[in-house]
């Protein structure tokens, strides 16, 4: 009896088994991959006209549409029917296309390019989002990004970055190995070398901030003949969601070490007494926000320390790094940072008048109350508030010359 109910429940694991196996299968889509264009960037500028378009205004057969924005999709190579036959013996093949189309509705733009285009677009490989400053001055990221966050299609882990040149020519490279959407991506998972890179900011992140209506950054990024580099930060405008400027690298740097959000990176600054250069390595760092409320008067104090190793010094004949180099350094670099967060401070605080650093969400957790009466007009009443800062810096290391 023992035998057959240990056979019985084989047979039943095994047909749970067989069944499961027919719920793991690949891919229940109707649409092979090969069928489509498949976007994996999308650059969003003040309207501009193609060849294209100008045609089809001459023979009368455009669709109705204002002008308001024009938009850009990157197709990766294979799903694109501008490339046939075999081109990897030539030189100016590129493994992506650029396509463009001009108008007042994103959702009707990208559906226009089934007109222009023997396969669907799809963007479930959306990587990167880039927005023209001069586009979102006029407006708001609400309405630029509306269609991107109701589209089934597209993921919420898509990044979004601000260009302040023309967007559509971040999504050109030189050569023909580079997809631009892919270098983007990858440049932005540089964070844990330097501190010019921003944490990265996804539609999902971007949209919670939307909502709550609060002031934020946004990853800058240039491009000239085909070469990008991501500089300094856009600021948007809690209240309107619109771009009101941007930050310097100086100035990002600063805000940077405020947030304490660094992965990596290095502080450049001089000797006092040789006036060389000594290069700090960041190695860890942190920041501290404290509100106080004293009287009906709000302020803050950051605190922010760092470990680090010394990673270049220019020192003149054979001097040895002693302890007393060490505490010089140690001071220079201080100082630096103070002066980075003294630029970035004065931009948002004073120029922009805006919270991008959090201080208001701090002030929420330690001073509900207080927080509930200023909350509707906080970026303004953040612009009085006194701020003070102190860093700390140990150098722990010393590199090679440790032993000397």
């Amino acid at each position: 009896m023992r035998r057959r109910k240990v056979d019985h429940k084989r047979w039943i694991t095994g047909c749970m088994a067989t069944l499961i196996l027919f719920l793991q299968t690949g891919c229940w889509s109707k649409d092979e991959i090969e069928d489509l264009s498949i976007y994996v960037g999308m650059a969003l500028d003040l309207p501009y006209e193609t060849v294209l378009e100008r045609k089809m205004d001459q023979l009368g057969s455009d669709y109705r549409k204002r002008n308001h924005i024009s938009f850009t999709l990157q197709i990766v190579d294979k799903q694109s029917e501008a490339k046939s036959g075999d081109t990897k013996d030539d030189p100016t093949s590129k493994p992506y296309l650029n396509i463009s189309e001009t108008g007042d509705s994103l959702f009707e733009m990208i559906r226009e390019f089934a007109t222009r285009l023997e396969r669907p677009v799809i963007g479930h490989h959306l990587k990167v989002i880039v927005i023209n400053e001069a586009l979102s001055r006029r407006y708001s990221m609400n309405n630029l990004l509306s269609f991107m966050l109701r589209d089934n299609d597209i993921r919420l882990n898509c990044l979004v970055m601000m260009s302040s040149g023309t967007a559509r020519k971040v999504m050109e490279a030189k050569g023909n190995s580079i997809i631009p959407s892919f270098r983007l991506n990858g440049m932005v998972d540089n964070r844990y070398r330097t501190l010019k890179i921003i944490p990265p900011v996804s539609l999902s992140k971007l949209e919670s901030q939307m909502n709550a209506h609060a002031s934020y950054l946004l990853q800058n990024v240039i491009a000239v003949n085909g070469e990008v580099k991501l500089s300094g930060a856009a600021v948007i405008l809690g209240k309107t969601q619109k771009f009101i400027g941007r930050l310097s690298e100086e100035e990002l740097l600063g805000t940077i070490w405020l947030t304490g959000e660094g992965k990596g990176g290095v502080v450049k600054s001089y000797d006092p007494k040789t006036k060389q250069v000594i290069t700090y390595e960041l190695k860890s760092m942190k920041s501290k926000i404290k509100s106080r409320v004293v009287g009906g008067k709000i302020s803050f104090h950051v605190s922010i320390e760092s470990d680090g190793r010394l990673i270049e010094e220019w020192m003149e004949g054979n001097e040895t790094i002693d302890d007393e180099f060490i505490i010089r350094s140690e001071k220079a670099t201080s100082k630096e940072v103070q002066r980075l967060i003294k630029l970035g401070l004065n931009k948002i605080q004073n120029r922009y008048k805006t919270d991008v650093v959090g201080f208001g969400s701090r002030l929420s957790i330690e001073h509900p109350k207080v927080w509930k009466q200023v909350k509707e007009n906080w970026d303004e009443t953040f612009s009085q508030v006194p701020i003070t800062y102190d860093v700390k810096l140990n150098i722990s290391e010393t590199g090679s010359k440790q032993g000397h």
